[in-house]
């Protein structure tokens, strides 16, 4: 006996729904997740660099005590802090650019 041409439609329609699911649920990373990490970076790269000023600081008044002096060693440390704060940032972003670069490369392979 012959197969109910509405079934068949009806097959069919399940497969189409099947694939507009597929590829609506087909991202493996969520949009929070991303955005997430990108918080997460961020957040990081501003700890960097308040953590160089603070170290910074802390030598610079430190060696100011010790010594006796005017705040020049902590105006200097402050400098030195500030540019190893944004030398970390700035290593920090090349990883991510090269980690981007890479997951794109990656998805033009496939």
């Amino acid at each position: 006996m012959a197969e109910d041409p509405d079934g068949e439609r009806l097959r069919a329609l399940e497969e189409r729904i099947a694939k507009v699911k597929g590829a609506v649920e087909g991202p493996a990373k969520r949009h929070q997740d991303s955005q997430y990490s990108q918080a997460n970076l961020a957040w990081r790269m501003v700890v960097e660099l308040v953590a160089g000023l603070g170290i910074g600081f802390g030598i610079g008044y430190g060696l100011d005590v010790l010594f006796g002096t005017l705040p020049i060693f902590m105006v200097l440390f402050i400098f030195a802090g500030l540019a190893a704060g944004v030398k970390t940032m700035l290593r920090s972003a090349k990883e991510v650019q090269e980690r981007k670069a890479a997951e794109a490369a990656a998805e033009g392979d496939d």
